[in-house]
């Protein structure tokens, strides 16, 4: 079922600010980039009606409630700055409500960073791309699925996170949106831990597809 990619569903309280200080993006950014590069996080004329996909955040050193993450429709974006990134200060998904500084408004997932990140206080690191090769295979490559009837950035996707919440951790800390298509969620202690599945998956999905070409 395809979708819109980057229509803010949420109630948003949003103040404008100084965007992130630079230091505090590195990391984030330096991953952000890869998966800029492998396609995961961009911008297509031709997919989800052209909007940008995919967004990665962290969570806050100072502040362990709150978490960075790259604005709204930044997707198309090859290099982010300080200003691309704001800061969530509270989210509560029964409610549909976040709070959020920075230059910039959240991304539209930003809700689903925010229950990641109030289910385990581990977690540094959430990262959503969007992958056709990957979603496809997920059932084939073990990726535990939301239900197709639940809508990305909405109470409902909030639930459904935290319903999978042990088969993703089972996974490799992953799991595909069914309902929001090509997209896929992953999580880590570290940046390195996050993405990684991910790299190590979207490898194994291109094996996928060569075998299927390859029998055709």
């Amino acid at each position: 079922m395809a979708q819109s990619e980057g229509v803010i569903k949420y109630r948003l309280e949003f103040t404008g600010g100084e965007p992130p200080c630079g230091a505090q993006l590195r990391e984030l950014s330096a991953w952000r980039r890869m998966l800029y590069r492998l396609g995961l996080i961009g911008q297509d004329p031709t997919r989800y009606e052209g909007y940008g996909f995919g967004n990665i955040s962290q969570r806050c050193s100072d502040a362990p409630q709150a978490f960075l993450i790259s604005g709204t429709q930044t997707g198309g974006i090859a290099e982010l700055s300080p200003p691309h990134y704001c800061q969530v200060l509270e989210c509560d998904p029964e409610r549909n409500r976040l709070v959020a500084s920075g230059s910039i408004q959240p991304s539209s997932e930003a809700l689903t960073h925010g229950v990641l990140y109030a289910l385990d206080p581990e977690i540094r690191f959430v990262m959503h791309v969007h992958s056709p090769a990957l979603w496809s295979a997920a059932k084939k490559l073990g990726i535990p699925e939301t239900s197709a009837e639940v809508p990305y950035g909405t109470p409902e996707m909030a639930r459904e996170v935290g319903r999978l919440f042990g088969a993703a951790r089972a996974a490799g800390n992953i799991l595909s949106m069914a309902g929001h298509q090509d997209g896929l969620v992953s999580f880590g202690r570290s940046a390195e831990e996050a993405g990684t599945v991910l790299v190590r998956l979207l490898a194994s999905a291109w094996q996928l597809e060569t075998c299927r070409n390859g029998a055709a």
